[in-house]
């Protein structure tokens, strides 16, 4: 008698019997992936208000009609500023990014626990170790910890803790991709969002080597075995590791950009073949662009500089034009479909302005893009970097772009993750509405007010900008004081905007009501998220087709930021031609 044989579960119902399925995304969701979520996310945002805590003590500090901190503790929050915010608030909330990505996006499971455990384990306790070495001052060597500054022994170990810890998140991150190809848990190509982590998680790998090669012959210097690295090698490798970090949050960034663009719009990507493209020349050309700190070395030739900072660096340039493109395009394709068209901007004035996290991407895409891009090209320009280095323009093009782009990039994804991971609702609704708005106002304030002060040559790091007590007179004029006062007041809103996101999110993950049962409470309105969804869904057809070759909102706002490069960059060789003035 012929016995009956089960035919094997489909992948559906493997995914049922092992993970829950979101309620309002329908996205299935790994336990496992979640625990770790979490953990790093609370750890992220911890030690960004580490970094918040410094950063308005060091603004105030700056601002010369207050001058708060003595010299001491005024560089020892600097050091620890720079790190808690550039390095630890930032690669944990990756991190999060990365188990999210590798699980739910590509319906597969956490690679391993025992990865993800000892991973957070090393990362945890090497950065307490160096915020401990530099709150003890065992570590006032700024961020940069250019030899023959010396730390301690244990800040050295400490940032190399958190780098091999990274690594080892990177590698679990690739063993999900590997589960997943192995089980053909997604159909076609890897999805665009999961593709963006990867390309973060690709070039975090470079990144990361660079640290733990910079300072492993550190640490052994500072432990007394060896002698002094040469300062000169020690420049040019830590900057593959401290520039090229930014970029590993740009991948990031740009990836939340398109994720939330489908949350809180319900855009898809115009053509994800180009967007791949785009994400390519990140991982090729993107390092190049960690020249344009050495531009002043005199250890390196003219042709170098030169050739890092332009020919070649374009190529990544590029990739973020393409991204500044398709992801406005995609958000206005997007609204025109759902009847909103009138005019040029009817489809932006009609964008989901209240949803903070619609709010935190556009507002973040427009501090990158028209401040923190055109800056950045700008000043890493090799002749034009000679006016710019070392002043207080650095530090304000990299608040545009670190800080203004990136961290409100995150923020923004924050206020969907909460609820749809944590599963807890938001308490002050109306609170989180203008949180975006108040931080990004504070950002640009002080981006603003650094640049401008940078422009009159008011130095990057240098605490007295009045010289008290020198023996020569020297100083700056009324211009100057008055755009630290700029920063000092935009540094206070940002810190403002920088707490109500931290209360909230604190308030949310511990005591916010559980949604479990009931599913996200929306941002909008339940009409615009089921318009949302029938956009999102809407097959490839006649329709949609011309519809993402009608995007001229997008092509106006395109040709505006060109247009804002173009007089910045000009009038950047103008400020240049009168240093050198040639009768």
């Amino acid at each position: 008698m012929a016995t009956l044989v089960a035919p094997p579960p489909t992948l559906r119902e493997r995914l049922a019997a092992h993970f829950r399925t979101c309620t309002t995304t329908g996205l299935p969701i790994c336990p496992s992936a979640v625990f770790f979520i979490k953990l790093n996310a609370v750890a992220a945002v911890v030690f960004l208000l580490v970094g918040a805590i410094a950063a308005i003590l060091l603004a105030l500090t700056r601002w010369s009609a207050v001058h708060l901190l003595d010299p001491v503790w005024y560089y020892r929050l600097l050091t620890l500023h720079g790190i808690n915010m550039l390095i630890f608030w930032i690669l944990f909330f990756e991190a999060a990014i990365l188990y999210f990505a590798g699980t739910s996006l590509l319906n597969t499971r956490l690679f391993s626990r025992k990865l993800a455990w000892a991973a957070f384990g090393m990362m945890i306790g090497g950065a307490l170790m160096v915020d401990y070495v530099i709150l003890t001052g065992q570590g006032d060597v700024l961020m940069t910890s250019y030899p023959p500054l010396k730390a301690d022994p244990l800040f050295y170990l400490g940032i190399t803790l958190v780098a091999v810890g990274m690594l080892t998140v990177i590698y679990n991150f690739f063993g999900c991709i590997y589960i997943a190809r192995r089980d053909k848990t997604y159909e076609g190509v890897m999805p665009l969002v999961a593709f963006g982590a990867m390309t973060a998680a690709i070039i975090g790998v470079i990144t990361l080597l660079h640290g733990a090669i910079v300072m492993l012959p550190t640490l052994s210097w500072a432990l007394g075995w060896t002698a002094m690295p040469d300062p000169g090698w020690y420049r040019l490798i830590w900057w593959g590791l401290g520039h090229q970090s930014q970029q590993v949050n740009m991948a990031a960034m740009v990836a939340v950009w398109y994720f939330l663009g489908t949350l809180t719009v319900g855009a898809r990507p115009l053509n994800e073949t180009v967007c791949r493209a785009a994400f390519l020349l990140y991982i090729l050309f993107i390092n190049l662009a960690s020249a344009h700190h050495l531009l002043v070395d005199p250890g390196l030739s003219a042709t170098w500089k030169i050739w890092n900072t332009s020919y070649a660096m374009y190529l990544a340039v590029l990739a973020s034009m393409i991204h500044g493109f398709t992801i406005p395009a995609s958000l206005e394709v997007a609204q025109r479909l759902k009847g909103y068209r009138k005019g040029l901007f009817g489809w932006l004035a009609k964008a989901p302005w209240r949803d903070p996290g619609f709010s935190s991407l556009a507002l973040s895409m427009i501090i990158f893009g028209f401040m923190g891009g055109i800056t950045g090209v700008t000043i890493g320009t090799e002749q034009i970097n000679i006016i710019a280095h070392n002043t207080l323009r650095v530090p304000g093009h990299f608040h545009t772009t670190v800080v203004g782009g990136t961290t409100l990039a995150f923020m923004g994804l924050t206020y969907y993750v909460v609820p749809l991971l944590f599963q807890r609702e938001f308490y002050w609704r109306g609170l989180a509405r203008i949180q975006p708005y108040v931080f990004a106002v504070g950002i640009v304030m002080l981006s603003i007010g650094m640049s401008f002060a940078g422009s009159y040559g008011v130095p990057r790091r240098h605490w007295d900008v009045e010289f008290s007590g020198s023996l020569i007179p020297a100083g700056f004029d009324a211009v100057a004081h008055f755009m630290l006062g700029v920063l000092g007041v935009g540094g206070s809103i940002a810190f403002v905007g920088m707490l109500m996101f931290i209360v909230l999110v604190v308030a949310a993950v511990f005591f916010g009501r559980s949604n479990k049962e009931t599913g996200m409470v929306p941002w909008q309105t339940p009409e615009r998220m089921r318009r949302n969804q029938e956009v999102f869904t809407m097959p490839y057809n006649e329709e949609y087709r011309k519809a993402t070759h009608r995007t001229p909102g997008t092509l106006v706002l395109v040709f505006v930021l060109l247009a804002s490069f173009a007089v910045y960059f000009f009038a950047n060789w103008k400020a240049l031609a009168d240093v050198w003035f040639v009768r």
